[in-house]
């Protein structure tokens, strides 16, 4: 048996505040736009079927039971207390929150009260990057206001993150842009926005990069699907070898978020450069029971200090809950696995485990 007594989810998003109906909660469930096929489910997914077998048991429930059923107890329940029993029930020990999702989100303060544990804030670089626009008037109070906002924030914050590979592709160039052309950037970018208008300009989305990658402080990239509209051959990890090379040796690790299904190519830009590491992201809840098989081709290739538990799971505590269970089943599979088979002695699965499921974390963001 391998266990993994901790986790520590190094990158999810906090929990919707308010009770929902079966529409909204299958849309937060599948993560897309528009209702199911017509006569359909979207419980009828690998995620879907993941939160039936693992969450009933939790509010009272059979394993599987009926998606109506499971809603009507969740309602019953209310939306505090069935978060509540779902966060605690995951193991994780630790939280890194980024909170520049939208919606009415639970913070890094409530995750940590709801789900018994710490949580730590991951401040994402474009919404700081947004409500520093808000209230500047010109290009140079803009500028100016934003090194003070993002030096202000390496002070509080574990890490940066950016999502700057699903607004425009991860085939940015790799050199910071110099001054005048930030200055142009940031003039454009201004005069054509509307109050809450979202940043895309690759001049500024490179700023922001270069900016976090001198504070220090560990930087999350956003990669693989681009969600509903999105296009993913701009987000495969491979596009950011030269934006990796570029960095090496500056001080800043690099954390791959969301690999799947180009998960293999973060884990070669993680076994090849010494300052980025991958995470398992939200692919063991996609997958459902097919994630003992991607977790495997992960650690077929990155070196085991590199890989990184995360849920990636947001809106909804059960894709936080499956996310950690998926998880933890994978994990013991795999290595299990390999112990059983003699590849493996069961004190180095054992240590290996404790490092992906929550040691690499603690070391990279330095939780302690």
């Amino acid at each position: 048996m391998i266990e993994t007594p901790s986790l520590v989810d190094q990158h999810c998003h906090g929990v919707l505040r308010t009770e929902l109906g079966l529409g909204t909660f299958e849309a937060q469930l599948a993560r897309t736009e528009g209702p199911p096929a017509p006569g359909t489910t979207l419980f009828d997914t690998q995620t879907g079927f993941a939160v039936r077998r693992w969450c009933p048991p939790l509010l009272g429930l059979e394993p599987h039971c009926p998606p109506a059923r499971y809603l009507a107890r969740r309602r019953e329940l209310g939306v505090l207390e069935a978060g509540r029993r779902l966060l605690r029930g995951s193991g994780v020990t630790a939280y890194l929150v980024d909170t520049g999702l939208p919606g009415d989100l639970t913070g890094p303060g409530e995750m940590a009260s709801a789900g018994a544990a710490a949580a730590h804030e991951v401040v994402r670089l474009e919404l700081l990057a947004e409500q520093v626009a808000d209230t500047s008037g010109t290009v140079g109070s803009f500028l100016a206001n934003l090194a003070e906002s993002v030096h202000g924030a390496a002070a509080q914050a574990v890490a940066f993150t950016s999502v700057a590979g699903l607004r425009h592709g991860l085939a940015l160039a790799p050199e910071p842009p110099g001054p005048s052309q930030v200055r142009g950037a940031a003039g454009r970018w201004l005069a054509r926005r509307e109050v809450g208008g979202e940043l895309s300009d690759p001049v500024l989305l490179r700023h922001l990069l270069w900016t976090a990658v001198a504070s220090g402080r560990p930087l999350q990239l956003h990669a693989g699907p681009a969600g509903p509209g999105g296009r993913a051959d701009r987000t495969d990890p491979v596009l950011l070898t030269d934006f990796v090379r570029a960095t090496a040796g500056l001080g800043t690790d690099l954390v791959l978020l969301h690999g799947y299904p180009y998960h293999r190519n973060a884990a070669h830009l993680a076994a090849v450069f010494p300052h980025v590491y991958t995470d398992s992201g939200a692919a063991p809840a996609r997958t459902g029971a097919r994630a003992a098989t991607v977790l495997a081709e992960v650690l077929e290739l990155a070196p085991f200090g590199k890989v990184l538990f995360s849920s990636g799971a947001g809106g909804l505590p059960e894709l936080h809950l499956v996310g950690a269970r998926l998880f933890r089943e994978a994990l013991e599979r795999v290595l299990g696995a390999w112990v059983a088979e003699g590849a493996w002695s069961a004190q180095d699965a054992r240590r290996v485990a404790r490092m992906v499921a929550a040691g690499n974390a603690r070391r990279v963001y330095g939780l302690g």
